[in-house]
């Protein structure tokens, strides 16, 4: 199961690797590119699938791969920042392959996505919708996943705007890719396994976030009360987009600490 997984490498000391979320790139990390890379050896990757990574050729497009390929493409030992669907991925290579991980931080992510009972998260016929006009235009469809997900921030038009130049910059996921990335949204469950997290581990959420609401973010605590939290207070579903400056001063001193 090889393939050959994109990455854009800047600086130098430890290995920061950072995961984009569902049907975008590793142009999204733009606004925070140089200061990361100013605190380790960044590697911006685009998951496979996505971007510049295509996903090889008669491989079933399953959660569990995507997690494979991504901890093949992994340097030795780094650490690890996923955001949204890249936290789910983050986070099972946290769980599978401890000793790769020197750190785990989680963006505006959940170890289970969906709203349930006493549990917050995005209620389940908006994937739904979102499946359903896949195929009927893809393009729109994610259009409107980045207007859902920059809803709150005090600058979501043109937060869209700048989010749309990166995506379309690089080649679009197929509809497959992104219709089974929905799914992992839909039905991924981790939260029983955050207990078994034995390393460094931080959730950063936005308060006014619209798919990952913050107040999950007590909940995911007492799943995994070794973690530690930040929930950034003028920022929707991209902290590091509404506002890069407070994001880097929360992840440097996280990795910083635990380097």
């Amino acid at each position: 199961m090889v393939a050959a997984v994109w990455s854009k490498v800047s600086g130098q000391g430890s290995d920061i690797v950072v995961l984009h979320g569902w049907g975008l790139n590793a142009n999204i990390w733009t606004p925070v590119a140089k200061p990361l890379s100013e605190l380790g050896r960044l590697h911006q990757i685009d998951l496979p699938g996505y971007g510049e990574s295509a996903w090889p050729e008669a491989l079933p497009i399953t959660f569990s791969n995507l997690v494979e390929l991504t901890l093949a493409a992994l340097p030795e030992r780094c650490h690890l920042v996923g955001w949204s669907l890249g936290g789910l991925v983050a986070t099972q290579i946290a769980l599978q392959a401890p000793e790769r991980v020197q750190s785990l931080t989680t963006i505006a992510s959940s170890p289970y996505f969906p709203a349930a009972d006493n549990w917050p998260g995005i209620e389940p016929h908006i994937l739904n919708n979102f499946a359903r006009l896949l195929s009927k235009d893809f393009r729109k469809t994610v259009e409107r996943f980045l207007a859902l997900q920059s809803m709150g921030s005090p600058h979501a038009k043109e937060d869209v705007r700048q989010v749309k130049t990166w995506l379309f910059e690089k080649p679009m996921a197929s509809v497959e890719v992104l219709d089974a990335g929905l799914d992992m949204l839909a039905s991924v469950d981790l939260r029983d396994q955050l207990k078994h997290i034995d390393l460094p581990f931080f959730r950063l959420y936005g308060r006014l976030d619209a798919l990952v609401p913050a107040s999950v973010a007590d909940q995911v605590q007492a799943l995994a009360p070794a973690s530690s939290q930040f929930v950034s207070p003028r920022c929707s579903h991209a902290p590091f987009i509404s506002d890069p400056t407070t994001f880097v001063q929360q992840l440097s001193a996280f990795i910083s600490n635990n380097s």
